[in-house]
């Protein structure tokens, strides 16, 4: 994806963009870029590359984050070609993901209890169906 402002901004709160507006975007790139597919397919596609952008971006191994999926090996090969391109993608939410948990630092949590209450209400947050 390409947007107008670099994940520092974000970081630093120079520029104003979210998780949501990031799962909408990554939703559209993954619908521009397989046009022959289902909204299954769309979806599930989605889910797949926004798991693995999260998992890179909150510092999980590659190849770690791919053994959930041994038993797929079409899943894996997937993923291992998308991964060089999810770069900028990853680079992006891991911003994202840093600011919310400043954003409680500052209003006085402490880090662990930061992280902590943000992966939570990643994990309502990514529960949720993504508008169309």
């Amino acid at each position: 994806m390409q947007w107008d402002f670099s994940p520092e901004d974000v970081v630093k709160a120079r520029a104003d963009y979210g998780l949501a507006d990031f799962r909408r975007d990554l939703a559209e790139e993954v619908r521009m870029n397989l046009p022959s597919a289902d909204a299954l397919q769309e979806q599930r596609s989605f889910n797949l590359i926004y798991d693995l952008c999260y998992a890179l971006a909150t510092s999980k191994e590659l190849d770690a984050h791919l053994g959930a999926y041994a038993y797929d090996p079409p899943t894996v090969q997937f993923l291992r070609e998308v991964e060089p391109m999810m770069a900028g993608n990853v680079e992006m939410l891991g911003a994202i993901l840093q600011r919310l948990i400043m954003d409680r630092i500052e209003s006085g949590m402490v880090l662990e209890q930061a992280v902590e209450d943000v992966a939570t209400w990643h994990t309502r947050l990514t529960a949720e169906p993504l508008a169309a």
